[in-house]
């Protein structure tokens, strides 16, 4: 496994390694010794979500607050999407900056996303299945968002306005604030 360090330094995109064959392919999708040497602490991932979405969705941006924060590791078994991680860690030098990338079902890329951040992805595929772990129980009492078109953020979701699908949910969400003391 390749672990990438992004212009966030936090956050790392995953590059394993796939062993390809007649039969198909083989690849490792998580080691627990590897990503703990690489972030240089436990982790302990206790839930496992999976999500199928048709093009334009977005989900997104989602976050939980403590007691409840989650750290993230992202994948695509099918499909592919754009994955973008938000850093609300007030006193980060990065705060209020995001990083973005592609997982797709053929690059087999993954991204680790430690507590600290708003997560979103859209698909831009046809369809597509997200499969990810989590180290804390979702919580819904704990569960706040930042609106995805923000502005101040200035994402490039890389689908027209026009055709983005978001839920009524998702698109109440409040704006980006610098005084916000997220985390």
């Amino acid at each position: 496994m390749k672990f990438i360090r992004q212009k966030i330094p936090d956050l790392i995109l995953i590059e394993p390694k796939v062993h390809s064959d007649s039969r198909g392919y083989f690849v490792e999708t998580f080691r627990e010794d590897f990503l703990e040497k690489k972030i240089g602490q436990k982790i302990d991932f206790v839930q496992d979500n999976e999500s199928m979405s048709t093009k334009g969705t977005l989900r997104g941006l989602h976050y939980q607050l403590p007691p409840f924060t989650q750290s993230k590791l992202v994948r695509v078994v099918y499909g592919s999407i754009i994955d973008v991680a938000v850093d609300i860690r007030k006193n980060s030098p990065t705060f209020g900056m995001h990083v973005s990338v592609e997982l797709n079902e053929d690059n087999k890329k993954q991204l680790y996303i430690p507590h600290g951040f708003a997560h979103g992805f859209i698909v831009v595929s046809d369809s597509a299945i997200v499969c990810y772990k989590a180290d804390n129980f979702h919580a819904k009492d704990y569960e706040r968002g930042i609106i995805y078109n923000d502005e101040a953020l200035a994402i490039e979701w890389r689908i027209p306005s026009k055709d983005i699908l978001v839920s009524e949910k998702d698109n109440i969400l409040p704006r980006f604030s610098r005084d916000t003391n997220y985390f």
